[in-house]
């Protein structure tokens, strides 16, 4: 999630859990303990897969947090002891402030890698937008109450509504991903189409509508379910490029990416470039994480040494409105095999000064 998510998330278990004592400082601890994990962004791991597949690693392990927590819990005992509140009640405020961080992570789609240094895929439940202003705002408000008027008397429960409001939030989002996968399941066995896998995720900023992406060989599938939706669910079949994948069976990074993925990639031949894009993230034709894997020379796919990331394009205001107007009527056409065409399209070549572990590169 976000880093404002994140900080207030942080600011409100230790409120809740400390605030008594603490008063406004837990939430200031908290915000400033809760946003820890993200520090990983700092470290260059080599080239830009590196950078995506590595992040949400070793810091958003629930072995390593933990760990953490107890050594905290033990300098803080040890410097800045308080006999108000026993270690313990310290040890579970410090504890899930920074376990809820990659918790939270897991249920967006981009993959976290909670039982580091265990090598299972990524963990993306993949049930929120990795911004939603619907778990934000009870936060949010809960926090800024406890800043202005203390955490004390009538405002001491504040952050513990919040955390139960956006806890319940949390549980609809998976209500709606069931829904969305069901639906397009039985328009899947009417078809006759044998799902190699379902991926399925909310579209951008709300968790009415969502997008869900089903692998079939060298095709995928996607189709827009949302909660008001009287008819099945329309299916565009589009190209997946998995023949060119071929190319990149001896490397590492693309061996990482997938793993990291889970193998929900597109391929893309544009000029002599072999582009891979991860379809998960963003919104379709839309994605953040394009890699720029090869270059075609003398008839042979020549892998580069450092994989860069192609610049990103967030999208246009109007596509995103299109999306948030098919919310409310079903009817609205959404042009997704258009928008899924667009990643075949020719993009800006990367030249020799662009540095490949730069995120915007």
């Amino acid at each position: 999630m976000d880093s404002i998510t994140q900080a207030v998330l942080g600011a409100s278990i230790q409120g809740a859990v400390l605030g008594r004592w603490q008063g406004r400082k837990a939430l200031l601890y908290g915000a400033m303990l809760g946003t820890l994990p993200d520090l990983d962004v700092v470290i260059n791991y080599g080239d830009a897969v590196a950078n995506m597949t590595y992040h949400r690693g070793f810091s958003h392990s629930l072995f390593v947090l933990s760990a953490l927590a107890v050594l905290l819990t033990w300098l803080i005992r040890r410097y800045r002891p308080n006999p108000d509140y026993s270690s313990r009640r310290l040890f579970l405020a410090i504890w899930l402030v920074l376990i809820t961080h990659p918790l939270l992570d897991a249920f967006t789609s981009y993959g976290t890698q909670l039982f580091w240094p265990l090598m299972p895929i990524p963990t993306a439940w993949s049930s929120i937008f990795i911004i939603d202003p619907l778990y934000t705002l009870p936060l949010c408000i809960a926090v800024g109450l406890g800043l202005y008027h203390g955490l004390r008397d009538r405002m001491a429960r504040a952050p513990t509504v919040a955390l139960l409001l956006s806890s319940l939030y949390l549980a609809f989002t998976l209500t709606g991903k069931q829904m969305a996968e069901q639906r397009v399941e039985a328009e899947l066995a009417r078809q006759g189409i044998q799902a190699e896998q379902i991926f399925s995720t909310p579209t951008p900023l709300n968790s009415l509508l969502w997008r869900v992406i089903v692998l079939d060989g060298d095709y995928y599938h996607e189709a827009l379910v949302g909660w008001l939706d009287r008819q099945p669910p329309r299916l565009e079949r589009i190209p997946r490029g998995t023949r060119l994948a071929k190319a990149l069976a001896d490397s590492p990074a693309h061996a990482r990416l997938a793993w990291f993925t889970d193998g929900v990639l597109r391929y893309d031949q544009i000029g002599e470039r072999l582009i891979v894009t991860d379809i998960r993230l963003g919104m379709t034709g839309y994605h953040p994480f394009r890699f720029d894997f090869a270059s075609l020379e003398d008839g042979q796919w020549r892998v580069h040494e450092q994989i860069p990331r192609l610049p990103f394009e967030r999208g246009d205001v109007d596509s995103l409105q299109l999306l948030l107007s098919r919310i409310w009527r079903p009817e609205v056409e959404i042009p997704l095999l258009a928008w899924a065409n667009r990643l075949g399209q020719p993009v800006a070549v990367l030249g020799s000064t662009c540095v490949a572990q730069q995120e915007n590169c």
